[in-house]
């Protein structure tokens, strides 16, 4: 028998006044109820009542039980109403990961609207250009672009992703504007680095098939979001989703590059681990995420 269960069956008889008394409560008979008070005892090491013919009396051990008996119930009691509670309200902490710059100036928006709404939400925004073990990290969902190789993530795809290369209108004034992909090879290129690997491989559509371009440049970073402030000041030209710099191009600050040679990247989406039941808030949070980028994209 668990210790939760001793612990039940000792206060209800102590609040009946009586075992077989308690013991109904619980749906045991006479009889069976002394034989679990008699396992209690020898379970604790110790004599917990004194019975006679018409009272009980706790002894000392008996009483320490009760006390303890009736705080950890009551502990227990609380958990399951707060886990009600939580599975029929929005609240609780999310704790979520995307890249930085979408991070930055896509969903931390999102979330002041969300967080509004739900005032009793706290999130944890991760921002990170890297791939992090969602499970160890305790993350409950990810936003992430590209193909995924860990087949374990459920994956929640969010809308069609775009990378392109553009620069500055200071940028191309001062070294003029590249015609083909291979162009790129003789101008300053904006490197962004994933971990040990830095991104100066761009793939475009040429009329064989697909170019790859080795491009240079005198900056590199592992942040997306100064990559996109490095191009707008002017520094070189950068590789970038259409979800980071959409804004920056249609108000001049940036301007796209081959057009013509452009491919369709992967799709941007959420993911978490398979197999694990995610909370109302984290649903909600989920949608919210979605619904404002379908926005921002429409």
């Amino acid at each position: 028998m668990d210790r939760i269960s001793d612990m039940q069956f000792f206060t209800a008889v102590i609040d009946a006044g009586g075992i077989g008394a308690g013991g109904r409560r619980l749906g045991l008979s006479p009889a069976s109820a002394s034989e679990r008070l008699a396992g209690l005892e020898a379970r604790s090491g110790a004599r917990l009542l004194v019975r006679t013919t018409r009272s009980l009396t706790l002894t000392d051990e008996g009483q320490l039980f009760l006390e303890a008996a009736r705080g950890i119930l009551a502990e227990i009691a609380d958990l399951d109403a707060r886990l009600r509670d939580g599975a029929n309200r929005i609240s609780g902490r999310i704790r979520v990961e995307t890249p930085v710059d979408l991070g930055r100036n896509r969903i931390a928006p999102i979330l002041d609207m969300f967080m509004a709404a739900h005032p009793d939400v706290s999130v944890e925004l991760i921002l990170g250009d890297g791939f992090s073990d969602l499970v160890r990290e305790g993350i409950d969902f990810a936003l992430r672009f590209g193909a995924l190789a860990d087949t374990s993530l459920v994956t929640r795809r969010i809308g069609p992703n775009r990378r392109l290369p553009c620069a500055s209108p200071s940028y191309i004034a001062r070294h003029g504007t590249p015609r083909v992909p291979a162009e790129l090879a003789e101008h300053d290129c904006l490197v962004m680095q994933f971990g040990n690997r830095p991104d100066d491989r761009w793939r475009f559509r040429g009329e064989q098939g697909d170019i790859v371009v080795q491009v240079k440049g005198r900056r590199k970073a592992n942040d997306g979001d100064l990559i996109r402030q490095w191009a707008v000041a002017g520094h070189g030209i950068a590789m970038k989703s259409v979800w980071d710099v959409g804004a920056d191009i249609a108000a001049g600050r940036l301007v796209e590059l081959l057009p013509d040679h452009s491919l369709a990247g992967s799709a941007l989406q959420i993911i978490y681990p398979a197999g694990r039941q995610l909370p109302r808030r984290s649903r909600a949070l989920m949608d919210a995420v979605v619904l404002g980028l379908d926005r921002l994209a429409g």
